[in-house]
């Protein structure tokens, strides 16, 4: 371990939750701690950093917490932090406690915020906390994959459902502008069409014909995963009904994607992540975000970070759609071809 250059070190958690958040948290208070440093919680967010709205943490103040959802030290949108005033006043309050590193949990946003609040001298590493997937430095998010296994387990149900009535559902799962929570769940769930914002050309008719030729075929119900970047699915739901004749229900599952325990793999990486933020501040680091890419942690200049884009794969895409294809015809009935082997056999 490098030679210590900071004493004090705050860790928030900023915009959007994300299951895991608490799990990182847990992982910089006690990494911190266990290296002799004083470690601040900053609650809500830049909010509360603005505001001075900060406690000391202890190693019992994040016992049982990992497998909560959600974040203790709570998090806000915070307008202020687009300011200049917002961020003079943000760097007085670490002037204030001590603050000389900081750790901040949470997406692109926050990490424009912590950029500049390294401008002003503050040592600041960023986590990537967010069920979106969006960040262009990482193949991983903390959060994401709690919340696509949620959405999963909701679509598996609503699909019972829909099997049973014969009908046509419209899942809309969350991920703002970015479709990777559409795409898991559209190779996780079987879907028959899946609607993401970086693919879909808003061609409703040929969702209508691809539900017209299912059903031709045999198929008896049709399941759509929308993604929120393309939304309005109530509406969508109408007029496919209308177009179908088909009962269609919209199912919008909301921010209960953004809840629930998180999973082990969210847990043990955000975990990791945590201890490697603590890590890089111990070595006289600052402007950089922890990263996860082709099995191993990383860090990346936070200007670097932001520059970076990332699109749905291309490869993964096809297999959703070729996968999602139905191309049984009527003759080819599995059951019927079977009952029809084994009448040949008895006669």
């Amino acid at each position: 371990m490098a030679e210590k250059k900071i004493r004090t070190i705050g860790v928030l958690t900023s915009g959007g939750d994300a299951p895991g958040m608490n799990a990182a948290v847990r992982a910089v208070v006690r990494r911190g701690l266990g290296q002799g440093l004083k470690v601040k919680g900053i609650l809500q967010g830049y909010d509360g950093l603005i505001n001075d709205n900060i406690r000391d943490m202890k190693a019992r103040d994040v016992s049982d917490i990992i497998s909560r959802g959600g974040t203790v030290l709570y998090t806000a949108r915070c307008p202020e932090m687009k300011t200049d005033e917002g961020i003079e006043r943000a760097v007085e309050t670490c002037r204030k406690h001590g603050i000389e590193g900081l750790v901040v949990i949470g997406g692109d946003g926050s990490y424009m915020g912590a950029a500049k609040l390294a401008n002003h001298g503050i040592n600041v590493i960023g986590l990537p906390g967010t069920i979106d997937l969006d960040i262009g430095c990482t193949e991983y998010t903390i959060g994401f994959d709690t919340a696509v296994n949620t959405a999963m387990q909701a679509i598996d149900k609503v699909r019972d459902t829909s099997a049973s009535h014969e009908r046509v559902s419209i899942v809309e799962v969350m991920g703002r502008n970015a479709g990777y929570i559409g795409l898991w769940c559209g190779i996780a769930n079987g879907a028959e069409d899946i609607l993401l914002p970086e693919k879909f050309n808003y061609d409703e008719q040929a969702v209508i014909d691809n539900i017209i030729e299912n059903r031709r075929y045999g198929k008896r119900h049709h399941i759509i995963v929308n993604a929120e970047g393309i939304g309005h699915s109530a509406s969508m739901a109408r007029r496919i009904e209308a177009a179908t004749g088909l009962e269609t229900r919209a199912t919008i599952l909301g921010h209960m994607q953004r809840g629930g325990s998180p999973t082990a793999r969210d847990r043990v990486y955000a975990s990791t992540m945590g201890c490697m933020a603590v890590d890089l501040l111990l070595a006289g680091k600052t402007r950089r975000v922890v990263g996860y890419n082709n099995g191993q942690f990383r860090d990346y200049d936070i200007s670097e970070a932001l520059a970076m884009s990332k699109g749905i794969s291309e490869y993964q895409y096809e297999v959703a759609v070729a996968l999602s294809h139905n191309y049984m015809k009527p003759s080819e009935n599995l059951y019927e071809t079977q009952e029809a082997t084994e009448g040949q056999a008895e006669a």
